[in-house]
């Protein structure tokens, strides 16, 4: 298994036009065809030291493989997504992992 998560830090952190806007992008974005599960998620309303909730957007894709991941990397879906989306985030973080 291939775990992919990547955080979303906006420009306009605020907006909620860009908001809607990267959330349209990642609902296309769940539409390539190598991943298994994702999940689109907010930052959860807890409050303790050690977590991160300044980003906008989590985006968690779990892959059968490398290979699966390593092909999504490189469908058009996702290709049109950092086309036409990347303007919104001023950051963005990746954590692959594999189990």
């Amino acid at each position: 298994m291939f775990v992919h998560h990547v955080f979303f830090y906006l420009n306009n952190p605020e907006s909620e036009a860009d908001q809607a806007t990267l959330l349209e992008g990642l609902t296309k974005l769940a539409q390539c065809p190598t991943i298994k599960l994702s999940h689109i998620g907010t930052p959860a309303d807890t409050n303790r030291s050690v977590i991160e909730r300044t980003y906008a957007y989590s985006w968690l894709c779990f892959f059968d493989s490398p290979a699966d991941e390593e092909a999504y990397q490189q469908d058009p879906i996702h290709d049109d997504f950092r086309v036409n989306y990347a303007h919104l985030w001023e950051k963005v973080v990746i954590y692959d992992s594999v189990g």
